[in-house]
């Protein structure tokens, strides 16, 4: 069987899908026939994509305006899957903020809402969507990490990779906890071309984050290897994926 068959029919949700590597990956995975719940602050766009990828006529698009970093919101978006298709087979937990500065510049807002949407976004994730594939005895979860969760992306990324380098310790804990029928895959991206480049209020830094976006690949690139991850058959668990610009040396 072409393993891409795998992947129609699933109920995926998707939080950070009104652009980037969210909104490529419901574009992806419902032009292979998955059903996909998208959430995001912006409802404009959701409704948009939604509505493109319903004229496709291939798998299905909903939507809920969801903020990651309010528990009940996560929830929301969690039920409106169940209540839409009757299940849920994928969580991606996508939503994300990089926002790049020296600890001199002591940016606590930042550093707290890059705490809220990379770690604790991810872990409400987790909240709502474990009960339902532990009940189902299935289940797959794919997180979000980066490049700079593997090494501390320099200069003025050390809270930005603190906060990847935790989800990839989630994502390897949750591994361990609930293996053997519930996936976890955890996305190591380098520089891809997405709105993440501007989440700072640090002149300079934005200045070097988008000089060094410039060697960026399409979100498309994660996209593919996130599908990847989902179409394999249910006794294999793609745990970690790493994928850079072949000019990225960081």
């Amino acid at each position: 069987m072409n393993l891409s068959e795998n992947i129609s029919g699933k109920v995926v949700v998707i939080t950070g899908a009104s652009s980037g590597l969210g909104e490529s990956t419901a574009r992806l995975l419902a032009s292979k026939g998955a059903n996909v719940v998208l959430g995001a602050r912006r409802e404009e766009s959701l409704n948009k994509i939604a509505e493109e990828i319903n004229e496709q006529g291939n798998g299905k698009a909903v939507y809920l305006k969801t903020d990651v970093t309010i528990k009940s919101d996560v929830q929301a978006l969690i039920n409106k899957a169940i209540s839409e298709f009757g299940k849920l087979d994928v969580l991606l937990n996508n939503a994300g903020l990089m926002s790049i500065a020296p600890l001199s510049e002591v940016k606590v807002d930042e550093w707290e809402r890059m705490i809220d949407i990379n770690i604790k976004g991810v872990l409400y994730g987790i909240a709502a969507a474990l009960p339902i594939f532990e009940k189902q005895e299935s289940g797959h979860f794919i997180n979000i990490s980066s490049v700079a969760g593997i090494k501390v992306f320099s200069p003025g990324g050390t809270v930005y990779s603190g906060t990847k380098f935790a989800v990839r310790a989630i994502s390897e804990g949750l591994r361990h906890e609930v293996g053997g029928k519930i996936r976890t895959t955890t996305i190591e991206p380098g520089a891809i071309d997405s709105e993440l480049k501007y989440g700072s209020s640090h002149k300079e830094s934005v200045d070097f984050v988008v000089d060094f976006y410039k060697q960026a690949i399409p979100a498309d690139s994660v996209a593919r290897a996130i599908a990847y991850a989902i179409e394999q058959p249910a006794d294999v668990d793609i745990n970690e994926i790493v994928l850079r610009p072949t000019l990225q040396e960081f």
